[in-house]
C-alpha cells in the first residue's frame, strides 16, 4: 500500500492525536489549548477532548496554569522500545535508577546523549511538584549551555570538540559561556571532578547538576542530570549533586559488556 493510501485509510482522530503529541514534543515549554488550535487548525472542542483523554491515560499532563506537556507514561513506554541495532538499551537500563532518584529527591531526572550535534533527552522522569522543570523525551539542547550538555561536550573526541568550539556560540542568558577558552577550562574541570554544575546557562530560572554514564570499556555513553529551580539552598544542591553522581555510577555498573 502506498503511503498516501495509508494516510487516506487511517483513523482521523488518531491522526489528530499524533499531531497533538508531535506539537507537544516540539514545545518543551508546553502548549495551551489556544496555541494548539492555532498551530494545528483544529476546533477547540476536538483538542479539548483529545487532551482530556491523553491526560486521563497519563500520556499528557496538565499544569495548574492550563499548559500541557508530554506525560510520565511516555517514559515507561519509551523504555520498552526494542533497539534492534544497539547491543543494549541504555534508556531501559537507566530508567529504574533514574526513577528511584526522582522518588528519593523529588526533582526531575533526565538522561541525555549526543545526537546530531546536540544533547538529546532519551529518559525524562518528571518531578513530584507541578512547578518543577518538565524535561521531555526527544528534546534536544545546545551542547555549550547546561549541565548535561556540557558533560556531553566534555567527553567528545578532541576533533569533534574543536569543530564545535570553532562555530559561534549562542548566549542564552548572561551566564552562558560563549568564550571557547573559558568553556574549555570548564570542560576540563567537569572531567576532573566527575560532575557538572550550572546556574542558569540555558534558562535563567533553571539550574542543574549532571554526571557522566560510562560503558564497561570506559566509553562515555550519556549524561544523567537533575534540573531544578534556582531557589534551592546549598544543602539541597549538595544532595542533588551527590545523588546524580551516585546514580550515574550505578547506571554505569549495569551496562553489560558486549
Amino acid at each position: 500500500m502506498r503511503e498516501d493510501e495509508s494516510i487516506r485509510n487511517g483513523v482521523p482522530v488518531l491522526d489528530r492525536t499524533i499531531a497533538l503529541l508531535d506539537l507537544l514534543e516540539r514545545a518543551p515549554e508546553g502548549a495551551t489549548i489556544r496555541s494548539a488550535m492555532r498551530d494545528l487548525a483544529l476546533p477547540r472542542s476536538t483538542i479539548y477532548r483529545i487532551l482530556n483523554t491523553l491526560v486521563a491515560h497519563r500520556l499528557v499532563r496538565r499544569g495548574a496554569d492550563g499548559v500541557f506537556w508530554l506525560g510520565p507514561r511516555l517514559t515507561a513506554l519509551a523504555a520498552r522500545v526494542k533497539a534492534d541495532a544497539a547491543p543494549f538499551d541504555l534508556a531501559a537500563i537507566a530508567t529504574p535508577p533514574a526513577q528511584a532518584l526522582r522518588d528519593r529527591l523529588g526533582e526531575p531526572v533526565k538522561l541525555s546523549v549526543y545526537e546530531g550535534g546536540q544533547a538529546k533527552v532519551i529518559v525524562a522522569i518528571l518531578g513530584k511538584q507541578d512547578y518543577s522543570p518538565a524535561p521531555a523525551i526527544n528534546t534536544s539542547f545546545p551542547l555549550h549551555a547546561g549541565a548535561a550538555s556540557k558533560t556531553i561536550l566534555a567527553y567528545l573526541p578532541e576533533a569533534a570538540l574543536a569543530l564545535h568550539l570553532s562555530a559561534p556560540l549562542v548566549r542564552y542568558t548572561p551566564r552562558t559561556i560563549v568564550e571557547p577558552d573559558k568553556l574549555r577550562a570548564d570542560l576540563a574541570k567537569i572531567r576532573k571532578q566527575g560532575f557538572a554544575v550550572e546556574m542558569g546557562e540555558h534558562n535563567g530560572t533553571v539550574h542543574a547538576v549532571a554526571a557522566p554514564v560510562f560503558g564497561p570499556d570506559g566509553a562515555f555513553l550519556g549524561a544523567l542530570s537533575i534540573p531544578f529551580l534556582a531557589d534551592k539552598d546549598a544543602a539541597t544542591r549538595e544532595a542533588l549533586r551527590a545523588g546524580v553522581v551516585a546514580t550515574a555510577a550505578a547506571i554505569s555498573a549495569k551496562i553489560p559488556k558486549v
